[in-house]
């Protein structure tokens, strides 16, 4: 599927050479991070080094696929999103018969209205957004929905007056919520702007929603800040099939980091005060998959990782035409997390850009899915909360057949996740610093080029 795969392919040697693999493609990821790491993205103060990396990912975009542009250049539909949101419309490479099956049907003048009417549906402006497209299917992320709190407080005014440009987080204004006018008026802003999300979610024909958060809703000070789909009152939702997948979020990573990394054994406190969302999925997906989804708050991070995954795996397969939404509060810790998983899942299987390299489908999904749709990696790494990481180390663990998407694989998904593995672990134990995982694309060469290496058995 791609040379690079050719030359990771295994040896008689039992290992496999990485040839493949230049000095040029390790040292831009190499500098990505280095970015990444010190500098927190937003769409209106953008360097020359930021807009390298936006061209860089819609060359990698333009290898395989046709795609169109909602235009976001100075952060006017929202401030943490890239300024060049990329609408993929169908593969390029696809002979006339599977493009007449999969060309989209979008009009990107309507798709930029529509995103501009729903961007308040949603915690922080972050509206619904297209982000891979598999077998026609859009697979979308965003945040969770916004709360009165948000929508009445300082920000929602000044997102409102601002026309979107003001993307800082303050604490909403007290409302009184008894009031039985501020009832209506909330039921008639509520009905206006998630109508709004919901005509985009349909116009992108996204049925299935993935909700990752662990509360119903966000309370900050006796506020609901955030909402969710699956408690909105007057059942607007309800003609789409809702899940909720509850995950942890980005503190329980300081944990894993100070377990050395390891998040065999990591179990999530689900009796904390703030938890009330249950483990909710339909029979349709829950029957298939040969899990025991009831014994879910005795699973550790590994477990939990790769059932939610090979779940969100078993959905977009599923005999429909239908999408799916992934998102978490702000949708910019977990839902990168499973976006990044997804996008490099079915990339392995050769059903997603099937004309980049190794390292350039690593280079996309950390420029795209995190750093452009704003994981505030700095911030993250002061606290400990290394998300970031643990997605990549992670990809040890689904190396196994059972997160196929469901297509005979190009090339073995064991061989293609090791080499991935390989780019990101040199093999060190101390993550301690983005110093130490910016190194290792460094030693890439030095390490592994010509060589053949040795694979360890695959972890299930």
């Amino acid at each position: 599927v791609r040379d690079a795969m050719m030359a990771a392919s295994p040896s008689a040697a039992g290992g496999f050479t990485v040839s493949g693999l230049s000095v040029r493609k390790s040292e831009q990821i190499a500098d990505l991070i280095d970015l990444f790491s010190k500098t927190q993205y937003r769409a209106k103060e953008v360097s020359p080094r930021v807009e390298a990396i936006e061209k860089r990912c819609l060359e990698l975009f333009d290898r395989d696929y046709k795609y169109s542009i909602i235009s976001n250049y100075s952060g006017e539909v929202c401030g943490h999103y890239p300024r060049q949101i990329v609408f993929l419309e169908y593969e390029s490479t696809e002979v006339d018969r599977d493009r007449d099956r999969f060309e989209s049907t979008v009009q990107i003048s309507k798709l930029q209205d529509l995103v501009s009417r729903s961007k308040m549906a949603r915690c922080r402006g972050r509206f619904v957004c297209p982000v891979i497209l598999y077998n026609g299917k859009h697979i979308c992320r965003s945040a969770t929905l916004a709360g009165w709190g948000e929508l009445y407080g300082r920000t929602g005014y000044n997102y409102i007056f601002s026309g979107g440009s003001d993307d800082t987080w303050t604490e909403p204004e007290e409302v009184p919520e008894d009031d039985p006018a501020v009832r209506n008026g909330e039921s008639q802003l509520f009905d206006k702007v998630r109508g709004h999300d919901i005509k985009l979610l349909r116009y992108l024909s996204v049925r299935y929603i993935c909700d990752l958060m662990v509360e119903n809703k966000k309370v900050k000070f006796g506020l609901n800040v955030t909402s969710s789909e699956k408690v909105d009152k007057a059942q607007r939702y309800a003609d789409f099939t809702l899940l909720s997948v509850p995950y942890p979020g980005c503190e329980f990573f300081k944990d894993y980091k100070d377990r050395d990394y390891t998040a065999e054994g990591l179990v999530f406190n689900w009796n904390q005060d703030f938890v009330d969302a249950p483990l909710t999925i339909p029979a349709r997906f829950s029957q298939n998959l040969n899990i025991d989804w009831t014994r879910y708050q005795s699973w550790d991070l590994v477990e939990q990782t790769q059932n939610y995954l090979k779940l969100l795996l078993h959905i977009i397969n599923s005999d429909d035409d239908s999408g799916l939404l992934v998102h978490c509060i702000s949708g910019w810790d977990r839902t990168p997390l499973f976006v990044s998983l997804l996008r490099l899942s079915l990339w392995a299987d050769g059903a997603v850009h099937a004309n980049l390299e190794p390292a350039e489908i690593l280079y996309l999904t950390i420029a795209y899915d995190w750093f452009l749709f704003g994981h505030m990696l700095p911030d993250r790494l002061s606290k400990g909360e290394e998300i970031f990481f643990f997605c990549f180390n992670f990809l040890k663990h689904i190396v196994s057949e059972k997160f196929s998407a469901g297509v005979p694989p190009v090339v073995p998904v064991a061989v293609v996740m090791r080499v991935l593995v390989l780019l990101l672990c040199s093999g060190s134990r101390d993550r301690g610093s983005i110093t130490s995982l910016s190194s290792d694309f460094s030693l890439i060469t030095e390490e592994l080029a010509g060589a053949s290496c040795p694979i360890a058995d695959p972890v299930d």
